[in-house]
């Protein structure tokens, strides 16, 4: 079955939470996303599309769903007031404890699905220490890919973001219109799109360099992208999609074991 960890009273979790057990941590952010959207963008994605898998997988997965952890890595935010954030070191130990914690109950497999792209890195390098330390089988998903990690898409190149709609542009206000409307002004949303970025041909976002950089490399706008043509409807079919796939996801990680003889 699926459902809430929280939900569980601790008898229920001593019968209920075994080695076939699933959890699935999300991790979100609380960070600056221009001025139309909340601080919150990255929690909300994460919680929503947890608890979207867990409605959709109903009986079908033994699948749990721990507490989304608001804060995490985002002091390439760190200049805008309201940004809350944790230290790579913090981060790190307080990941390691949750994992920790769920090996004691019992559980081998732990999913961090991540709302923040600025977290990509680091989780996966949580995974594998975690998988050292603890034992357990450790796995990361995205709601959505994170544009500045992903290879360059051709198509996306040629649209008004020119495949750079990485933080607070057109499908992230668009899903937040779907899930949150009432938290999205529309009204003070405006292109911000480093054209200049797009003319390297390795040195960009999703190229063959990565670099480092902050949202105030960009403007002080704060997002990096053009949320103005976002739509509830975009919204909607972006975060159905996204829920399908990680359900699809979360199918073969349940059943996933490494075989070292074959």
């Amino acid at each position: 079955m699926a459902g809430f960890l929280e939900d569980l009273t601790g008898p229920d979790a001593l019968e209920l939470l075994s080695k076939d057990s699933t959890v699935i941590i999300p991790v979100g952010a609380i960070e600056q996303h221009g001025p139309h959207l909340p601080l919150s963008v990255d929690h909300i994605v994460a919680s929503e599309a947890a608890a979207a898998v867990v409605d959709r997988l109903g009986d079908e997965l033994d699948v749990w769903v721990a507490p989304t952890l608001p804060y995490s890595k985002s002091n390439e935010h760190a200049w805008s007031a309201g940004t809350i954030w944790l230290s790579n070191e913090t981060m790190h130990r307080v990941l390691d404890d949750i994992v920790a914690c769920l090996a004691f109950s019992g559980v081998r497999r732990v999913v961090f699905l991540n709302g923040h792209g600025g977290n990509s890195t680091l989780l996966n390098v949580a995974c594998r220490e975690a998988r050292l330390a603890h034992g357990v089988l450790t796995f990361l998903i995205h709601p959505f890919i994170p544009p500045a990690y992903s290879a360059p898409d051709p198509e996306a190149a040629a649209t008004n973001e020119l495949g750079m709609g990485i933080h607070g542009g057109l499908e992230e206000t668009s899903v937040m219109m779907h899930l949150r409307p009432d938290l999205v002004d529309l009204s003070k949303a405006v292109r911000n799109v480093p054209e200049w970025l797009a003319e390297n041909d390795h040195v960009k976002f999703g190229g063959s360099v990565q670099f480092g950089w902050l949202s105030n490399d960009f403007g002080e706008i704060g997002h990096i992208g053009d949320p103005v043509g976002a739509t509830v409807e975009l919204g909607e079919k972006l975060f159905d999609e996204s829920v399908g796939f990680l359900c699809d996801q979360l199918r073969e990680i349940v059943g996933f074991e490494f075989k070292p003889d074959e």
